[in-house]
């Protein structure tokens, strides 16, 4: 018998979504599955931390956009806090290609796998993997979507479509909601900065910083981590922010 979603993912959407309900007494809610009272307390203790929910456990006004957003509730924060840093854009394409599965294809013949490594190195950014995949994005829209350029650079051409998608969708909500879409140019010295602060406005939990051991250690419950060695980062960087803990 599979043991049911309830019980083993984040509860934040979930919570979330109940609140935007109407349905203020979540530990007595009937569910059909009780999650474990420790479990929605750590969504409701998240939803206040990204100012969704307020002291008394109530929504915000930002909290109601975040829940108009089919998106785990730290990207869709990211979205919503993006036009304050001039990034909506490319937040928007990060978090599309952070809902999509891997991008880069690594093929099991060693010369071809060498080669891989190589195209995927040229689209490296020093300041770490989600500017990485922006990169990816923007290089594969400027080239009109061609599959040649897909081939040539061993990126998944059906995995960046989906991207797309995911982005025009997102886009649409923005729109409907109001918000602000803007952009910086890339040549800017703030762009990448800019587009980490956006990033950081939604998973400031999801924080490590190194340590002398050479670890990293993570801010909300001191775990010792390393990064993972698919990183494009040459140097270790004394904070990251990170999206998934991989055990």
């Amino acid at each position: 018998q599979t043991y049911p979603e309830i019980l083993r993912s984040n509860l934040a959407s979930v919570v979330l979504h109940l609140k935007k309900l109407a349905i203020d007494d979540l530990v007595h809610f009937d569910y059909i599955d009780p999650p474990a009272p420790e479990t929605l307390m750590r969504a409701l203790e998240m939803l206040n931390y990204i100012n969704a929910l307020d002291d008394e456990g109530d929504l915000t006004d930002v909290g109601r956009l975040i829940a108009e957003f089919p998106l785990d509730p730290q990207f869709a924060k990211m979205l919503v806090a993006s036009p304050k840093y001039k990034c909506s854009s490319e937040a928007l394409a990060i978090v599309a290609m952070l809902s999509i599965p891997q991008v880069f294809v690594r093929p099991p013949e060693p010369e071809q796998r060498r080669r891989a490594d190589a195209a995927k190195d040229t689209f490296a950014h020093q300041d770490g993997d989600h500017m990485q995949l922006l990169n990816v994005f923007r290089a594969w829209m400027e080239s009109d979507k061609s599959p040649q350029w897909c081939l040539r650079n061993f990126v998944n051409r059906r995995a960046l479509s989906s991207a797309e998608n995911v982005r025009e969708q997102l886009l649409r909500i923005m729109q409907t909601k109001h918000i602000e879409l803007n952009s910086t140019d890339p040549k800017e010295k703030e762009f990448s900065a800019n587009v980490r602060r956006a990033l950081t406005e939604g998973f400031f939990m999801q924080t490590a910083h190194l340590e002398r051991s050479a670890s990293y250690l993570t801010v909300k419950d001191n775990q010792s981590v390393l990064l993972h060695p698919s990183t494009c980062l040459l140097e270790k960087p004394e904070w990251v922010v990170y999206n998934e803990f991989l055990l």
